[in-house]
């Protein structure tokens, strides 16, 4: 399947443009906030909180995305993106506290964990079994490219105006995702009939399992943690490092922007170049050497280099993920039953959020009692240690494919519910 293939699916081409709009208005207020958090408080800790409000939800993530395999992915994606458009209006009210903001904010993204389920769980349905591979990367690549708009805007407001300009750019954005998703894509019913219901915390539960309970999908859950810990920090961190190079506020906006769009930037290069040119078996061989580049490419910040260098090892360490993580979600659908894949796609989604939150926490109040670019260096250091540790233990390419062998045949109409692995599969060799 090409390109054009996918883009010629009305109903993928729905899908993927209100996820566009969702995704640049949501990194465009975000970059603008935790600018202006940072402008009023002088605190290295305060604005990676403001950055990091937007993953808390995610604590509740696993139950909340439970309700997607409950109800039809459409009506879902509807109502999460309506309520957050409500709330996020309340943020235009002029003379708001900034806690209340947070709060606002905070109770807004309590609607994204179903909904980003109920988008990943739709895609099979789509495009089928043979697209998935190709529509997960041009929705993580696409997605990145948006978010280096997001930043870049959001950053340049925050100076130049006002971040409730990026506020009210986020609500229209909310508004036409679910009109997008409305008009593009027709009604499907639930993968779990009403008759198969159980308890939402039970159902929560057998996500977990289904995650956890297969060596493959354990694996790939484990470095996609991993991954966003380490990656995600000069993002967090980037209005204050910016703040730490120049006095100049224009110097500071271009910096701060610069740092937190080169990730994404990388990715988007990143994807496009690995999905185009490797073929997907070697994309699979490749994942434990592009897991240990990703935090090996940040350890130089450590001596504390320039923003333009920042950028760049960012960039680059961007453009491994770009090769990574697209192969990792990929993988993931394919080994993963329908009846179990908004559920799994929550827990994934809901570890990696709480792991970025946890992240630039620590790393912010690190770096509000040393030098920034140190923390950053070290935290790497620690990474690469880790990544090459997941690397040893990675699963071999046979058990990629007799998991995607498995989940085919649970999806097959009367089939039972899909075996998992017995305990002893943990002590396989590596390869």
């Amino acid at each position: 399947m090409t390109f054009r293939d996918i883009f010629s699916l009305p109903e993928f081409r729905a899908l993927y443009l209100s996820g566009l709009v969702n995704i640049i208005g949501d990194y465009l207020s975000r970059a603008a906030v935790t600018a202006l958090v940072y402008q009023q408080s002088q605190s290295v800790l305060l604005s990676a909180a403001s950055f990091a409000i937007t993953y808390v939800p995610w604590l509740f993530g696993p139950l909340l995305s439970a309700l997607a395999d409950r109800y039809p992915y459409r009506l879902t994606m509807i109502a999460s993106d309506l309520v957050r458009m409500v709330l996020i209006a309340v943020l235009l009210v002029p003379g708001l506290p900034t806690a209340v903001i947070l709060v606002l904010l905070f109770v807004a993204g309590l609607a994204a964990p179903p909904a980003r389920s109920a988008r990943s769980a739709l895609l099979p349905l789509l495009v089928g079994r043979d697209g998935v591979a190709l529509a997960v990367a041009t929705n993580q690549t696409s997605n990145q490219a948006a978010q280096v708009i997001g930043y870049m805007a959001g950053a340049t407001l925050a100076v130049a105006l006002t971040p409730r300009i990026a506020l009210g750019i986020d609500v229209l954005t909310f508004a036409l995702s679910a009109a997008l998703v409305a008009f593009g894509i027709r009604r499907r019913p639930t993968t779990v009939a009403r008759s198969e219901r159980t308890h939402l915390l039970r159902e929560t539960s057998e996500g977990f399992q289904a995650v956890f309970g297969d060596r493959v999908l354990r694996s790939i859950t484990i470095v996609v943690y991993t991954v966003t810990v380490f990656a995600i920090v000069p993002e967090g961190l980037a209005a204050a490092w910016a703040a730490e190079g120049t006095p100049n506020p224009e110097a500071q906006a271009f910096d701060q922007g610069m740092i937190m769009a080169a990730g994404p930037l990388g990715f988007v290069i990143g994807g496009i170049l690995f999905n185009r040119f490797v073929p997907a078996a070697r994309r699979v061989r490749l994942i434990p050497v592009l897991a240990v580049i990703v935090p090996l490419l940040l350890v130089p910040t450590v001596v504390s280099p320039p923003a333009v260098i920042v950028g760049l090892l960012v960039m680059l360490g961007g453009l491994a993920q770009g090769a990574l993580l697209p192969t990792l979600n990929a993988t993931f659908v394919l080994a993963l039953p329908q009846s179990f894949r908004a559920r799994g796609f929550g827990v994934v989604n809901s570890g990696m959020q709480l792991a970025q939150f946890s992240a630039v926490m620590v790393t912010g109040w690190l770096a509000d009692h040393f030098r920034l670019p140190l923390v950053v260096g070290l935290w790497s250091i620690g990474g690469t240690v880790v990544m090459l540790l997941a690397a040893i233990f990675w699963p071999r390419p046979v058990e990629f494919a007799e998991a995607a062998d498995r989940a085919a045949a649970a999806d097959q109409p009367g089939a039972a519910p899909p075996a998992r692995e017995p305990t002893t599969s943990v002590t396989r060799k590596p390869s």
